[in-house]
């Protein structure tokens, strides 16, 4: 490079400027060097013993164990999978976590224990095993046990695409006014729903999914092209995703089973909900069983073999996202691993 040319690049750089030509990211596909991970509950669920003696809700207003990254280089990372961040929380039986609302979407899947209630705009949400509760972006939040055990769910969120766009917000309680929703009754009936409905309509009015009614679904859903049937949680008003930004699935894989590898630009969350199996995803192959979690991150061949009995998993993925942006893609492998 010649000085004069020296130059110019330095009188570029001191203006913030760059020549793309000169840019190792331009025209480059992205690689995946992001690995796959599990939480093992076996082993993680003595970790989350200690939370109950270390804080309490009163002092930290939820006790949470995220969920993060092998890729993460600190605490202050919070991200699980992409644009995902996951966790654990955990009530002992009396505790409440104070009512608060934020712009990230955010659900709920229970993992162990009864008795707990979460109230979302003030509605009451029972939470049993595999059961969802929704909190959407600025729904009014807060969890109350009444029961007599320990309660552990998986909490899921939007939180790192939020801090990619700024546009994070949080709010405490206490919830005032209390926000109008609609009784679940209005929509049990399939394909048919009031012609008036109250609330946020840019929302799905159903803030509660229970277990059963994704395990009656499955067994008049057909299988996909990789061999897994899969049933998706809906808003009952548009048929849409039930979460804006975060779609859920709930998915069954018959027994001695393998389903055909897939890959998708989407970031996965797989919680196993009944039975054991393995996966392959990417070059690591695992075993797994009811109430592990594990990644599938984006661009990674994934496959599933279920090893006792019917296998049954909750996914959350950021494909809502891809989609809106039209740059989702997912395709099957004609030929298992």
């Amino acid at each position: 490079m010649s000085l004069k040319s020296e130059e110019i690049y330095q009188q570029w750089h001191q203006a913030k400027l760059a020549p793309l030509w000169q840019s190792r990211n331009a025209h480059k596909e992205q690689d995946n060097k992001v690995p796959t991970h599990i939480w093992r509950w076996e082993e993680v669920r003595p970790l989350i013993e200690h939370a109950f003696q270390e804080t309490s809700p009163e002092a930290v207003q939820r006790r949470v164990l995220q969920m993060l990254s092998p890729c993460s280089a600190s605490l202050d990372d919070e991200y699980t999978v992409g644009n995902i961040l996951s966790a654990y929380q955990c009530l002992l039986p009396g505790e409440t976590a104070r009512p608060h609302r934020h712009t990230m979407n955010a659900l709920r899947f229970m993992l162990e224990g009864a008795g707990v209630v979460t109230l979302v705009d003030g509605k009451e949400c029972p939470m049993n095993f595999g059961d969802l509760v929704l909190t959407p972006g600025m729904a009014w939040h807060e969890h109350r046990h009444h029961g007599t055990e320990p309660v552990v769910w998986l909490d899921v969120l939007d939180v790192p695409l939020h801090m990619y766009l700024g546009s994070g917000v949080f709010q405490p309680g206490p919830m005032d006014p209390v926000p109008v929703t609609m009784p679940d009754a209005a929509f049990v009936s399939p394909n048919i729903a009031p012609c008036v409905t109250y609330g946020d309509s840019g929302r799905s009015p159903v803030f509660r999914y229970p277990y059963e009614d994704s395990v009656n679904a499955l067994r008049h859903a057909p299988p996909s092209a990789d061999g897994i049937r899969r049933v998706r949680y809906i808003n009952p008003l548009t048929g849409g995703g039930a979460m804006p930004l975060l779609d859920t699935l709930m998915c069954e894989l018959d027994h001695h089973q393998r389903s055909l590898p897939v890959c998708t630009n989407a970031n996965q969350v797989v919680a196993v909900v009944a039975g054991e199996g393995e996966s392959q995803v990417g070059d690591k192959r695992f075993s797994w069983k009811a109430r592990d979690v594990f990644t599938i991150p984006q661009h990674s061949w994934a496959s599933y073999m279920a090893l006792s009995g019917d296998a049954r998993f909750f996914v959350v993925s950021d494909a809502d996202v891809l989609r809106r942006l039209n740059v989702l893609t997912e395709q099957t492998q004609e030929t298992p691993c």
